[in-house]
C-alpha cells in the first residue's frame, strides 16, 4: 500500500504535516476531512533507493526497544487498543527499520494473531524472555504492567552490560597501545641505535644485547608474528564456538583473579533479575529457568541452571541444586531458600539482583582504581626498560671518557 505525505490546516488554521498509508490520494483526503483537517498538499512519498539493502538501513538499538515498551505501556494503561497503539508508534517513530517492523507487526495483529505471535517473527530484537512475558501479559490482561517491567529490566540489563564492557575496555586498550608502541620501538627505533653502536666498537652491555637480539628477531619475523596472531584469534574463535570450548573458556573466565569475581557477580545479578521478572509476570518456573539458562551468556552458569531445572522437575527446591553447583554464592542460595519458604521468591530474587548490581558498581570502581597504577607501572617498566637499555652503552662510553 502506498504512503502519502500530506500538509493541511486544522480548525485553528495551524499548518500540520504527516504521512499516511492509503490506497489513493482521495482516501487520504477523506481521512483528513474526518479529522477536521483541510488538506492543502498531498503527494506520494518518494521511495528510498536503498530500501532493500539491509546494511544501508538504520539499526534498531536496545534504547529503541526500551522506549517502545514504555510508550506502549502508557498507551495500553490509558485504554487504547493494541492496533491503535501500534499505529501511533509507527507514525511518530523516525527509525525506518523500526517503522517497517511496527507496520508488519500491526498487520499480523490485524489479521488475528496475538501480539506475542507477531513479535516472534523478529527474534533478533525480541528474545524468548520478551515473547514469554508478553504472552503471559496478554493471557493475564496485564500487558501494560508487563511492558513496564520489561522496560525496567532492559534498562538495568543495559546498564550492567555497559559496566562490564567499561571494566574490560580500559586494560585491553592500554595493552594494545603498549604492544603497538613496543613493536614500533623494536622495528624502527632500536635498529638505528644498533647501527650507531656498531660504529663505536667495543662490547655492549647485557641488557642492550638482549634488546638488540629481540629487535632483530622481531624485524626479521614480523610477518610471521602478525600471521601467528591472526591464526591464533581465528583458531580461538573456532574453538570457542564449540560446546566444549565455550565450557572451558567460560569456566576459566570465572576463575580469573581480577575480572572473574566481577563477571560472576554480574552473572548472578542477571540471573536473579531475569528470573524474578519472569516469575513476577506469571511465567512458569520451569519455562523461566529454561529461558534464563539460554540467555545466561556463560556456559558454566547455563549448565548450572539447566541442572537446577532438572532437579526442580524431579520435585526438589531451587536453592539446593544451585548451592550444589558451586557457581552461585552461598548467600544467594540461602536468600532463594527463604524466598521459596515464604512464597515470595520473585521479590527475593529482585532484592538479590539490586544488591549485586551495587556490588558490580563497587567492584568495577575498585578495579579501575587499582588497575590504573598497575598499568602505569607496567608501561613504565616495559618502555622505560627498552629506552634505558639503549642508553647504557652511551653511559658506559661517557664514563670511559671521564
Amino acid at each position: 500500500m502506498p504512503v502519502y505525505l500530506w500538509t493541511g490546516k486544522n480548525k485553528q488554521n495551524k499548518t500540520q504535516k504527516g504521512e499516511l498509508e492509503a490506497l489513493s490520494e482521495d482516501a487520504v483526503r477523506s481521512h483528513l476531512t474526518r479529522l477536521k483537517i483541510t488538506p492543502t498538499k498531498i503527494k506520494p512519498k518518494p521511495k528510498d533507493l536503498f530500501e532493500n539493502v539491509a546494511f544501508m538501513q538504520p539499526k534498531v538499538k536496545e534504547a529503541d526497544i526500551i522506549i517502545f515498551c514504555r510508550q506502549f505501556s502508557t498507551m495500553i494503561d490509558a485504554g487504547l487498543p493494541i492496533i491503535q497503539c501500534l499505529d501511533i508508534l509507527y507514525a511518530q517513530h523516525e527509525n525506518k527499520t523500526f517503522k517497517k517492523m511496527l507496520k508488519d507487526i500491526k498487520g499480523d495483529v490485524e489479521s488475528g494473531q496475538t501480539f506475542a505471535e507477531a513479535l516472534k517473527k523478529y527474534p533478533k530484537y525480541f528474545d524468548d524472555l520478551f515473547i514469554n512475558m508478553i504472552s503471559a501479559g496478554e493471557a493475564g490482561g496485564i500487558l501494560d504492567t508487563i511492558l513496564r517491567r520489561l522496560s525496567a529490566y532492559m534498562e538495568k540489563a543495559a546498564k550492567l552490560k555497559a559496566q562490564i564492557k567499561g571494566a574490560m575496555v580500559y586494560p585491553i586498550v592500554t595493552m594494545v597501545i603498549a604492544a603497538i608502541v613496543v613493536a614500533v620501538i623494536l622495528v624502527f627505533v632500536i635498529p638505528v641505535f644498533e647501527e650507531m653502536f656498531a660504529g663505536m666498537g667495543g662490547s655492549l652491555p647485557g641488557p642492550t644485547k638482549f634488546v638488540v637480539g629481540v629487535s632483530r628477531f622481531t624485524k626479521s619475523h614480523i610477518h610471521w608474528i602478525i600471521l601467528g596472531i591472526i591464526v591464533f584469534i581465528f583458531a580461538f574463535r573456532r574453538f570457542y564456538r564449540t560446546t566444549k570450548g565455550k565450557t572451558i573458556v567460560d569456566d576459566l573466565i570465572l576463575r580469573l583473579p581480577i575480572f572473574g569475581p566481577i563477571i560472576r557477580k554480574a552473572a548472578v545479578a542477571k540471573f536473579t533479575r531475569t528470573m524474578g521478572t519472569m516469575l513476577g509476570s506469571g511465567v512458569a518456573i520451569l519455562d523461566s529457568l529454561e529461558i534464563v539458562a539460554k540467555t545466561a551468556g556463560n556456559k558454566t552458569i547455563e549448565n548450572a541452571v539447566f541442572e537446577t531445572r532438572s532437579a526442580i522437575a524431579e520435585g526438589r527446591t531451587m536453592a539446593d541444586p544451585l548451592s550444589e553447583s558451586g557457581v552461585f554464592p552461598s548467600m544467594v542460595c540461602q536468600m532463594i531458600a527463604v524466598g521459596e519458604s515464604t512464597g515470595a521468591l520473585d521479590a527475593m530474587l529482585t532484592k538479590i539482583a539490586d544488591f549485586y548490581d551495587e556490588e558490580v558498581d563497587q567492584a568495577v570502581e575498585n578495579m579501575t582504581t587499582l588497575i590504573e597504577p598497575f598499568m602505569l607501572v607496567f608501561l613504565g617498566v616495559i618502555i622505560g626498560g627498552l629506552v634505558v637499555s639503549m642508553y647504557l652503552p652511551i653511559f658506559k662510553m661517557a664514563a670511559a671518557i671521564e
